[in-house]
């Protein structure tokens, strides 16, 4: 349904769906091979392998600044951080050693990418996505489907335009099949089966400021194209951040060998961490939201809910408020980090 509605009128409805559902699917296949080949194979030669060079060249030399600051506390007779502090280079070395199938820190990032799609895939399936939110999309824009059947037929007229509408009325008669065969006999499609039956039996006699009150102008029309296609670029966005962030995990941990408090690998691991937040947190608000409308005016029959405001929160609200709620989770999660790492030192 997120498809070019310019193009509705010219390819079936079960095009429609199914090119829409097999997009969807080779795009997450995609950026699933995309993770695989990054950070699994062939290590040795690829960006992945180049950048674990680099991390250890960085580790080598920030390794002389740990060295320093290890020998000072001894000098100093602080005993207890300079032993716990030794635990640093093993780590360091441990993540960044490259056998050529992954390093151990690839390995480890690839199984909490894992973790958190599992966790979203849970929300997605226990929110019953199908039901809740493709339904709420297709059901803001079904009249612009519909539509993109019927507008060509107001610029006809005589018996040209009667057999356009007729065409368009059984490719419509199609779209609503297709509906009922997904969601089932809702109340939704009935009501706009019944507007769309309203406009073709007027044969258009209707003006086109009566034709575009009943399904939409064409201006809405790409607005809602534009904002789907925003929903859908977001989540493509969040994908490319965390497969960036996992790239550059190499360079956090050679750089961990700093004397500091705040550790590069604690940042690197929380931005990664709040990523997968985001995507939760996005799902969670589309299905919550998605909920509102199936469950509200579209068991309604007398309603005739404008949902642009629907199709405005996913493409641009929902985004917003899910990388709020990422940040505020992702502080959290370097605050929980550094504790431990502090409770851990001092007791090591």
């Amino acid at each position: 349904m997120w498809l070019d509605n310019l193009h509705f009128a010219q390819i079936g409805v079960n095009d429609i769906f199914n090119d829409g559902a097999i997009t969807a699917k080779s795009i997450a296949d995609g950026w699933n091979n995309q993770w695989v080949d990054l950070l699994q194979k062939n290590t040795n030669n690829n960006l992945y392998g180049a950048l674990t060079n680099l991390g250890v060249f960085f580790a080598v030399g920030t390794l002389l600044f740990f060295m320093v600051q290890w020998l000072r506390d001894v000098l100093d007779n602080e005993y207890s951080r300079p032993i716990s502090g030794l635990i640093w280079p093993f780590i360091v070395v441990l993540l960044l050693a490259n056998p050529g199938n992954g390093t151990v820190l690839s390995n480890l990032t690839l199984g909490v990418r894992n973790v958190l799609n599992n966790a979203n895939q849970q929300v997605v399936q226990a929110g019953d996505i199908n039901q809740t939110y493709q339904q709420a999309l297709n059901l803001s824009v079904a009249e612009e489907v519909a539509g993109s059947f019927l507008r060509p037929c107001q610029a006809l007229t005589g018996g040209l335009q009667t057999q356009c509408f007729i065409k368009a009325q059984e490719k419509i008669s199609d779209l609503w099949q297709q509906y009922r065969t997904l969601y089932g006999n809702q109340i939704w499609i009935t009501r706009l089966e019944n507007k769309v039956n309203l406009i073709t039996d007027n044969r258009g006699n209707l003006s086109e400021v009566a034709f575009n009150s009943f399904i939409g102008s064409t201006v809405q029309t790409s607005i809602k194209t534009f904002l789907i296609s925003l929903q859908f670029a977001f989540q493509n966005l969040l994908e490319s951040t965390m497969l960036l962030i996992a790239t550059l995990g190499p360079l956090a941990v050679g750089g961990s060998l700093l004397p500091v408090a705040g550790k590069p690998i604690f940042a690197w691991l929380t931005g990664f961490v709040s990523l997968g937040i985001a995507k939760i947190s996005f799902n969670i608000i589309a299905i919550l939201t998605a909920g509102v409308i199936i469950n509200g005016p579209a068991q309604d029959a007398n309603a005739d809910p404008d949902l642009m405001w629907f199709i405005i929160f996913l493409g641009v609200l929902a985004p917003i408020l899910s990388l709020a709620l990422a940040a505020g989770g992702g502080f959290a999660v370097f605050n929980s980090i550094s504790n431990t790492a502090s409770w851990v030192r001092e007791r090591v």
